[in-house]
């Protein structure tokens, strides 16, 4: 049986207690200042290259409950390198660019994206929890493309639209940053098209706020008429911790099934103890691996970059080590391809 790792400690950022307290509540308490997340890590500013011109660009958002999961005095830790704003994020990096993967291209109707056949995502909200440097939509023009407008009416007929669709994939920004009675509004709305046979989600809160999964949002669940794939994005085993596994052991009682993505991330998990971890620490959990991906090429994300043959060599080291069910997918998204590539 494979256990959880004993939580690292902190010098003086610590997870607020949740008894009582909504998790709305808990995301405004988010830390957005640079210098008291490294403050409560015992970290200088100037010693990292926190940038104040990458701060202005993509702000800073970390829930305290994330940030208690750093490891004190560490530079390095992963979990702290996912979100800190840096000076290497401003170098312009020929082949990086704001759209990185052609969402533009493949817009059917205000909000959704459609890429392949048979699927089509629903950009549900520009909202997140956490800030992910990372992140592919970074520049996304979210208030242009707002799915929620008028109802969500433009969104729906567009998928109604198009009978070879037959899964809808929530996205954002993050879908389960929506109120509950919103998220309603949509599936209710969506109900009505007959050719919906399965609904994805792709949400980080689980692991980064875990107290978002309440009674409410498990009632929402269980009412849904389809089938319900939620698909985590953890990149690190230490990302996880006690509030997280009982997070997801309801979301499994509600029906749902637990997938995991990750993106393989310079400095983060770009070797094969840490990606051997993560897909031990999410199975322990209740969490399938399913994507290992390649970055995104976005502005501002140059420095997490692993090049494709070290990518290609640490998966193969991944597949010799673990079963198969552990070892996630390998793969690139390509604007224009017809599905993710496999590297």
């Amino acid at each position: 049986m494979i256990t959880a790792a004993p939580a690292p400690a902190l010098a003086r950022v610590r997870a607020p207690s949740s008894a009582g307290t909504s998790w709305q509540a808990l995301w405004r308490r988010a830390i957005r200042d640079p210098l008291e997340l490294l403050e409560g890590l015992g970290l200088e500013a100037a010693d990292l290259g926190v940038s104040q011109a990458a701060l202005a660009q993509f702000a800073l958002r970390v829930p305290r409950g994330f940030a208690a999961r750093m490891r004190s005095g560490d530079p390095a830790d992963p979990l702290l390198r996912q979100v800190l704003p840096i000076d290497a994020e401003m170098r312009p990096t020929p082949g990086f660019s704001f759209d990185a993967v052609g969402d533009g291209a493949a817009r059917t109707a205000s909000g959704v994206i459609q890429k392949y056949r048979g699927r089509a995502l629903l950009v549900a909200t520009g909202s997140c929890a956490i800030n992910c440097r990372y992140c592919f939509r970074r520049h996304f023009d979210y208030a242009g493309e707002n799915a929620a407008r008028g109802g969500w009416a433009d969104a729906v007929a567009g998928i109604a639209a198009d009978p070879t669709v037959e899964e809808v994939i929530l996205s954002g920004g993050d879908p389960l940053s929506l109120a509950t009675h919103k998220l309603a509004e949509l599936t209710d709305a969506l109900a009505a098209v007959p050719h919906l046979r399965r609904l994805r989600i792709h949400s980080r809160l689980p692991v980064v706020l875990p107290e978002r999964v309440d009674d409410e949002l498990l009632d929402w669940l269980r009412a849904l008429p389809w089938p319900v794939a939620l698909v985590l994005h953890a990149n690190h085993a230490n990302e996880f911790d006690a509030s997280v596994d009982r997070a997801l052991a309801r979301l499994r009682t509600a029906g749902a099934q637990l997938l995991n993505q990750a993106v393989l991330l310079r400095g983060v998990n770009d070797d094969v103890e840490a990606l051997a971890a993560l897909s031990e620490r999410g199975f322990a959990a209740g969490v399938l691996p399913y994507y290992l991906h390649q970055l995104d090429r976005v502005q501002g994300a140059a420095h997490f970059e692993v090049d494709d043959a070290r990518a290609r060599a640490l998966h193969a080291a991944l597949t010799a080590r673990l079963s198969g069910y552990l070892v996630p997918r390998l793969v690139r998204e390509i604007a224009g391809d017809t599905g993710k590539r496999r590297l």
